[in-house]
């Protein structure tokens, strides 16, 4: 379905690719302007000019090694529906 996607900041591939794994430890950034701007402009950046979307897949080892950092990070700022989404992959 890829070639489908036209407007996204990043796609989050598989059962073990939640988006606070972009967030907190994989490193594309993923944040879009509002107005429905995802039409003609990436991922907020320096590079203003450039349509860019990142593609982020994580296998159930990869996410399981980063997944502690994932958490603590998630709980120190507060959002904690991040840090759900990476455990409940394991659930």
């Amino acid at each position: 379905y890829l070639e489908k996607i036209r407007h996204a900041g990043a796609l989050f591939l598989g059962r073990y690719t939640p988006p606070s794994v972009a967030d907190y430890v994989a490193g594309p950034n993923h944040v879009l302007p509002t107005g429905g701007s995802a039409r003609f402009f990436s991922a907020l950046s320096v590079h203003d000019y450039i349509k860019v979307s990142n593609i982020v897949h994580y296998t159930k080892e990869e996410l399981s090694k980063v997944k502690d950092h994932l958490v603590r990070l998630a709980h120190i700022e507060g959002f904690d529906a991040h840090a759900k989404s990476a455990l409940s992959r394991f659930s």
